[in-house]
């Protein structure tokens, strides 16, 4: 009886030991897109409305995505798991594709999209690309010319990419992709013989094409390779293409997360793609999943991106995740690593989040690097939740040096509640998304800030988070009114001493629209901008910027016409 006793006391405290790699290994296999639900018609028209959520913040703005055509909310549905394509050469044309549920009694899903041709300030919902198909897993991206590309799980872990090349905003017909559950894609933006490839992996658990679990285009997404594998299996992850054509994956393997590297993906006679080395990224802490705020889906998934500017950080490979600590109690934090030899080796992980202690979670943490190297990162967080509940919010930080330090968290929007408005799946996605150009961060996401879950547009611009003047003496005061506006506004601001001041409008894209002083001033100043050009011709409603540059300052602030 004794020796039976303690084999059983044996038993159970090894299962106990060993429970968190069992849970993390079960999940790899099981976390999947699979059609539940059947699909049943949902007449969109016959729903009823409610006013969308929208804020404008000095250094930021957000819009609801899947609205209707006059800019409601629709109730009654749901959205999640948005990813974001913008178009390099025109960035006020900007593309988000998510899973639409029609309605909150059904999990069947479908691919929805949206657009926007203003920087974001408005959207169109025009419907799901594929009315009545089960979709899932949407992944956007678009290559150096403005084309957009729209990866999509169908049933059976099958994959089609939609494509938009001709300047528009309608997708065309599917080009079938191999693929498998929780699909990732990346699109080449180099110049060289790699551009436009397009590169795709996904969970080899869940694949079209066993044992292979990643594929290539090398003639614009119009067909694929066969499948075929990639050292150390890399799941959750993403993948990124530095300035020479590299090619980097990342993702969870088993309890730790690799970077798999490739420099002959880009070159389109080299098949199937052979890979130069795999490295392991500490992030001290495991890619996790069923966590309070989503009980169904991960906490995130691990980010790669790149550094492609012609500075100092050129080719740097950044990595970063929401992950549960390994060395302190945290269930989760936003965690990221630096590599500055080209993935081989990495530094240690640096806590992006700055709150106290070790109960919040920080979670869908996000990256995107800008062209001019600026890493930008946004996630959710429960630090200022009430004990008790899941509390939300949007925060973000961004760094310009290379990841080396960082702004100082901040709150973008008010707390949510992301354990409502559920679509029969206890979950709001596995991820968000997110693009940067050099003016700002393009943010797709999720919140349920109308009692359901709805997909939103935020634009972020670093360069205003907490701005203060190190020069106040010399101009003070720069605002402008009203804002938004859609006749004129007046730009106002005082100059403490007679000095040179010069202000400009200018677009997202950094034109120079319109010079309204370039003069000596004293005193307080009003200049009225009547949303012209230099020509006196009137330009489109978007996003636009006021630049004051006087002797010892510079300050910046957004306009937005409507």
């Amino acid at each position: 009886m004794f020796k039976s006793l303690s084999k059983k006391v044996f038993s159970a405290v090894l299962l106990i030991c060993v429970y968190p790699s069992l849970r993390s290994q079960d999940l790899s296999e099981t976390h999947t897109e699979v059609p539940d639900d059947p699909y049943v018609f949902v007449d969109r028209e016959s729903m009823e409305r409610g006013p969308s959520y929208r804020i404008n913040g000095s250094d930021f703005f957000t819009r609801q995505v899947n609205v209707d055509s006059n800019g409601n909310d629709i109730l009654g549905d749901a959205a999640n798991e948005p990813s974001i394509a913008v178009d390099p050469t025109n960035p006020n044309r900007i593309v988000i594709g998510w899973r639409q549920f029609d309605t909150v009694t059904s999990n069947f899903r479908q691919a929805g999209n949206g657009f926007s041709l203003d920087g974001g300030l408005t959207w169109e919902f025009p419907g799901v690309l594929d009315p009545g198909f089960f979709r899932s897993d949407p992944v956007l991206d678009f290559d150096a010319n403005g084309n957009f590309y729209y990866n999509s799980l169908r049933g059976g872990f099958n994959c089609d990419v939609y494509k938009i090349t001709n300047g528009g905003v309608d997708w065309g017909a599917p080009f079938p992709a191999y693929g498998g559950d929780k699909q990732w894609m990346r699109i080449d933006k180099t110049n060289g013989i790699s551009a436009r490839n397009n590169y795709s992996n996904w969970n080899p658990s869940f694949t079209t094409c066993s044992p292979g679990f990643f594929t290539r285009s090398t003639d614009g997404s119009n067909t694929f390779e066969n499948c075929s594998l990639i050292d150390s299996n890399p799941i959750w992850g993403t993948l990124a293409v530095d300035s020479d054509g590299v090619l980097y994956i990342t993702g969870k393997y088993g309890s730790d997360v690799v970077l798999v590297k490739s420099s002959t993906a880009q070159d389109p006679n080299i098949s199937p793609v052979t890979w130069d080395s795999v490295s392991t990224v500490d992030l001290d802490g495991r890619i996790w999943a069923q966590v309070p705020p989503n009980p169904s889906g991960l906490m995130g998934q691990v980010w790669v991106d790149v550094d492609i500017s012609n500075g100092p950080g050129q080719n740097n490979v950044y990595v970063l995740a929401s992950v549960n600590r390994n060395s302190i109690s945290d269930p989760g934090d936003v965690m990221f690593a630096r590599s500055t030899d080209n993935g081989n080796n990495f530094d240690a992980p640096q806590r992006i989040n700055d709150d106290v202690g070790e109960t919040a979670y920080q979670w869908f943490g996000t990256m995107s690097v800008a062209p001019n190297g600026r890493i930008d990162v946004a996630w959710l967080d429960t630090r200022d939740a009430p004990s008790g509940t899941n509390l939300s919010a949007l925060y973000f930080t961004y760094s310009e040096d290379q990841g080396v330090t960082w702004s100082g968290n901040l709150k973008l929007s008010d707390q949510f509640d992301p354990n409502i408005g559920y679509p029969q799946q206890n979950k709001m996605g596995d991820y968000f998304d997110m693009v940067s150009d050099n003016n700002g961060a393009h943010l797709a996401w999720v919140n349920t800030f109308n009692g359901g879950q709805d997909v939103y547009y935020s634009h972020i611009t670093p360069s205003l988070l907490g701005i203060t003047t190190f020069a106040s003496e010399v101009v003070d005061n720069l605002k402008c009114v009203p804002n938004p506006f859609k006749d004129q506004t007046t730009i106002q601001f005082t100059s403490k001493k007679d000095q040179n001041v010069r202000v400009e409008i200018f677009d997202i894209s950094g034109r120079i629209m319109k010079t309204l002083l370039n003069e000596s001033v004293q005193g307080a100043q009003q200049l009225v901008w009547d949303g012209t050009n230099i020509q006196n011709v009137k330009v489109q409603s978007g996003l636009y910027f006021v630049r004051l540059s006087a002797s010892e300052t510079t300050k910046v602030s957004r306009l937005i016409l409507e």
